[in-house]
């Protein structure tokens, strides 16, 4: 057993008994690229990485083409870093599947998982039956939103196809803040007024910024 082996081996004991409390980042970056890079040492290069990006969560975030800048990233290891915010997604999307909705926080923390890593702006609606309970979350727009992107007749589909009552609309703000724009605010009172038609009630809009959102319903902005 070379010296590599016998590290690798012991920080992937010490993270199946401990877990990841405890590691430094490097240490949990380090023991990730352990499977795409085999047999050497990885130490190094997770200090580069996180030297190069900032923080270990700006490393995942990164776009492919920049990762692959970085001295010994190759395509599958890019590919590795690019996966996990994905997967976080997806682990918590499952979760929470079936999940009540009586309030913003519960909203909150259905949603804002889907936002993980997200470096575009991207709209989600939330539908959910009569006694609160998620139908299901799809993802509906990728781009900024307004009236003439984000379709109606695609929201209102999936609500009827799904027996919604009602629809929670959400969408990110990346790299700013949470607060609605003039472009938010129309484009939620023209669905507001296009569900209503429908006997279907557009519970909120909710705008998401890093870990904050604010409720259109809350501040006032929706009828």
């Amino acid at each position: 057993m070379g010296v590599h082996d016998g590290h690798r081996k012991r920080l992937t004991a010490r993270f199946l008994s401990q877990g990841l409390e405890g590691f430094a980042p490097h240490e949990v970056l380090e023991l990730l690229l352990f499977y795409s890079i085999p047999r050497q040492d990885t130490n190094e290069l997770a200090h580069r990485l996180i030297e190069r990006f900032g923080s270990l969560s700006a490393v995942f975030e990164a776009p492919y083409a920049r990762l692959l800048e970085v001295k010994g990233v190759g395509e599958n290891t890019a590919a590795l870093l690019k996966l996990i915010p994905g997967m976080a997604r997806v682990y918590y999307t499952d979760r929470q599947a079936g999940a009540y909705i009586r309030s913003n926080q519960d909203a909150q923390e259905l949603l804002l998982p889907r936002f993980v890593g997200r470096r575009e702006e991207v709209v989600y609606v939330l539908l959910l039956d009569a006694k609160g309970k998620c139908l299901s979350v799809e993802l509906v727009h990728q781009g900024s939103l307004n009236g003439a992107e984000v379709s109606l007749r695609k929201i209102a589909g999936l609500a009827i196809s799904m027996n919604a009552a009602g629809v929670i609309l959400a969408h990110n703000h990346p790299n700013g803040v949470s607060a609605p724009s003039r472009e938010d605010v129309l484009t939620t009172r023209h669905m507001q007024e296009a569900l209503n038609a429908m006997e279907i009630q557009l519970v909120d809009h909710l705008v998401f910024a890093d870990r904050a959102f604010t409720s259109l319903r809350q501040s006032g902005l929706l009828r």
